[in-house]
């Protein structure tokens, strides 16, 4: 067992590959399928992430938060998860959405300003992006005593950044976890760096994963640059919600390579030396090292990935940037299943505005342009 192997409390990380993508273990042996299926997410996350940062520096959308460092700990924990559980994001699981099938082009229109691109396609048990830090997590919590409460064998992951596990949220949420017995999975990407403060002033704990231990549920501490280690963490966390036996934290250790969002100079709090060191330990690299050395990875296969993700890309761009502009009913829709009068009255008031503009609009235009 993964997470009773493994103690907090004295640092022990759950690792399968190291930083140059050899077994420290046991292989696990997944199915060759998977593994490819792991590669392509986290390719095609990074270059979608790196084409996003672009689209913002170029004026096309108005700001981004970059996941680049962060694949694997979102892609393994992802692919862990069953189409009927259910995931609970903040705002920089990118890659965890397209696996969970939310399109990029949904992902772009939301940094756009476009409220539908916040909408969860039918059938993708998603919650929408959570921008305030943590809020998420005792909501996500409350969702997995429901299903229990229904009788559903399902499970929740919620994700959250280091930053979070100083709300108060994160705690009410663990504690209402552990009294509970909830089946949820709180996953805490510990990227060092919630925006300028550092992980060392967020806490003197020696782990975030030991925070666990004072609500009564365990916790683990799991490499978050090795996607094979995040895959069997999660996937061992999710079925022991999944049979009853409640909540589990997991601490995946990660970095975060870019900036907290586009809004931010991360050149400004932290050293080059970090950034360099951490850059050794880049998902991507070991794992395609890790899947060269089984047979499955060729320069080859790479070049039609990447061709591949670039076509899907452009034609996501394609797709957000050509929407026609959404009507007021857009920012009015899927909030309630029936709409309450005082939100009908702030539509119809929104609407009379609009036209009122129209009008002064259209009598400006006739007088050339003088009101």
């Amino acid at each position: 067992m993964i997470i009773e192997k493994h103690d907090p409390l004295k640092g022990q990380m759950f690792q399968v590959l190291d930083k140059d993508g050899s077994l420290v273990g046991p292989d696990p042996e997944l199915p060759p399928a998977l593994l490819k299926d792991m590669y392509w997410w986290m390719l095609y996350s990074r270059m979608a992430d790196d084409k996003a940062l672009k689209l913002q520096r170029q004026g096309r959308m108005g700001t981004y938060a970059p996941i680049k460092g962060q694949e694997a700990a979102q892609v393994g924990s992802a692919l862990a998860m069953r189409p009927d559980d259910w995931m609970f994001p903040s705002f920089r699981e990118l890659a965890a959405a397209m696996v969970r099938g939310v399109p990029f082009e949904q992902n772009l229109m939301y940094f756009m300003g476009d409220i539908r691109g916040n909408r969860v396609p039918s059938g993708v048990n998603n919650l929408p992006v959570y921008v305030p830090v943590g809020t998420q997590i005792p909501q996500a919590v409350g969702a997995a005593h429901a299903m229990r409460l229904k009788g559903r064998k399902t499970a929740v992951v919620v994700y959250f950044g280091d930053g979070a596990t100083s709300t108060g949220d994160f705690h009410e949420g663990l504690n209402l976890a552990g009294v509970l017995k909830a089946p949820v999975v709180l996953l805490c990407q510990n990227n060092q760096w919630a925006i300028s403060l550092p992980r060392s002033r967020q806490t003197a704990s020696r782990t975030l994963a030991q925070k666990s231990i004072a609500y009564g549920l365990p916790g683990v501490l799991v490499d978050g640059n090795d996607v094979l280690a995040m895959h069997a963490a999660t996937a061992e966390a999710l079925d022991r919600a999944r049979s009853g036996g409640g909540p589990t934290l997991i601490e995946a250790y990660t970095f975060r390579m870019l900036m907290h969002t586009t809004a931010d100079d991360p050149k400004r709090y932290r050293k080059e030396a970090e950034l360099k060191e951490w850059e050794t330990k880049d998902p991507l690299k070991r794992f395609r090292a890790y899947l060269e050395r089984k047979g499955l990875w060729t320069v080859g296969w790479q070049a039609e990935l990447e061709a591949k993700a670039a076509k899907m890309i452009d034609e996501a761009i394609a797709t957000a940037e050509s929407a026609p502009p959404p009507s007021p009913d857009a920012l009015f829709d899927h909030i309630y299943a029936e709409m309450p009068d005082e939100l009908r009255e702030q539509l119809e008031d929104l609407k009379r505005a609009i036209g009122e503009r129209e009008v002064e609009e259209d009598a400006t235009e006739i007088q050339g342009g003088f009101p």
